[in-house]
């Protein structure tokens, strides 16, 4: 089965996500193992240790200061997002500082608390002088790290593990910067696909208009002729019902063939608008899809998910929903959860017109409520039309 563009570039941005984040992380952990290294041979085994947990510390640091990247909304209005993440600064910093002082290196110490500070998503402008500054202060560290605390010893070892400990921050930096670009991309083209969908149903809208006018002016027309001529020839006046009546008909079917060119809204898309409203809500959202999302029956699920994201807004009373649409061998799997306090009314809130809905393909309609959780599963074949 062959994946759609769409498909295909999507699953390319999470490839290029996780290609970053290897990046950064295989830099740290290295540059960390060489400076292991060094404190093993020279220090004794308590002051390994205390470096052993200072550079475990900053690793685990650097690993939820990406998560927090990759979640956190291009647009957040707040300088550096969500304040919860400032305590995981601080303890990559603190990491830092005691790897650092194990090592007996303040560029070392230096380098660990500016990766923490160049892991967080800054505003526009912000980054670059901060990165400008990190560096300035990186340098400084290194001259003072060779010229007065180790003016003597493994200048040599110093210099060439400094040079990688010192290019750690920036090239963090550069990387996320660069996921940056490629996330802004992907948001212009999601962007793209909802205003091509706005702009047929608007186009959908002018010719409904245009041909639901036309036949109303001629079927009240026919109807006023109709009344005037009742009194003096009734056989006309019943003829004009009948005209009216297949003026009736003919813009029926004429409504039902536009119906039936129109394209839905792509599954995908579908899930987006979700999770942009429920964002808007207030609600933190998850979202899972498919590489080839796009072949689902958009007939069936495109109205089960606008259902099931208005019962969230209408009935969840959480902060947090997830959307996911998988595909496991030939079932289409959509799986709609949100905080619920309370178990909703399972015979309410929509849920028997989507049971109705889905029976209609063979297909099944699970709505459980676990703990705090609410969550609504719909399967459906795959292939299945409304």
């Amino acid at each position: 089965m062959t994946s759609s563009p769409s498909a295909t570039y999507a699953r390319d941005v999470r490839v290029t996500w996780w290609y970053t984040v290897a990046s950064i992380m295989l830099l740290q952990v290295f540059g960390l193992a060489v400076w292991a290294l060094l404190v093993a041979l020279g220090e004794p085994s308590l002051v390994t240790v205390l470096y052993l947990v200072g550079a475990a510390g900053s690793t685990a640091s650097a690993i939820l200061l990406l998560i927090h990247y990759r979640r956190e909304p291009l647009d957040e209005g707040d300088a550096i997002g969500v304040r919860p993440v400032w305590p995981v600064v601080l303890a990559g910093v603190a990491s830092g500082a005691l790897a650092g002082a194990a090592a007996g290196s303040l560029l070392l110490a230096v380098a660990l608390a500016a990766q923490a500070l160049c892991l967080l998503r800054w505003r526009v402008g912000i980054r670059l002088r901060l990165v400008v500054l990190l560096i300035a202060v990186i340098v400084a560290a290194w001259i003072i790290e060779v010229a007065r605390l180790n003016p003597t010893g493994y200048i040599a070892d110093v210099f060439g593990v400094g040079l990688f400990t010192a290019m750690l921050p920036p090239l963090s930096a550069t990387s996320l910067w660069w996921w940056d670009i490629v996330r802004e991309l992907d948001r212009a083209r999601r962007v793209e696909g909802r205003l091509a969908a706005a702009q047929e149903r608007l186009h959908l809208a002018n010719d409904l208009h245009d041909l639901q006018g036309h036949h109303l002016q001629v079927i009240a027309l026919q109807l006023e002729l109709a009344e005037k001529m009742l009194a003096r020839d009734p056989a006309a006046a019943i003829e004009q019902v009948r005209l009216a009546r297949a003026s009736v008909d003919e813009a029926r079917r004429g409504t039902r063939e536009l119906a039936t060119r129109f394209r839905g809204v792509p599954l995908p898309d579908e899930l987006a608008n979700a999770a942009d409203l429920l964002r808007a809500a207030g609600l933190r959202v998850d979202v899972d899809i498919a590489p080839d999302a796009a072949e689902a029956p958009a007939e069936v699920l495109g109205p089960v998910i606008r259902e099931c994201t208005t019962n969230v807004l209408k009935h969840g009373g959480g902060v947090s929903a997830s959307l996911s649409l998988l595909r496991d061998d030939e079932t289409w799997e959509l799986a709609i959860a949100n905080d619920a306090p309370a178990a909703p009314r399972l015979g309410g809130s929509g849920l028997d017109g989507i049971a109705e809905r889905v029976g209609r393909v063979e297909g099944s309609v699970d709505a459980v409520h676990s703990g705090d959780r609410f969550t609504v599963t719909v399967r459906v074949p795959a292939g299945v039309r409304a």
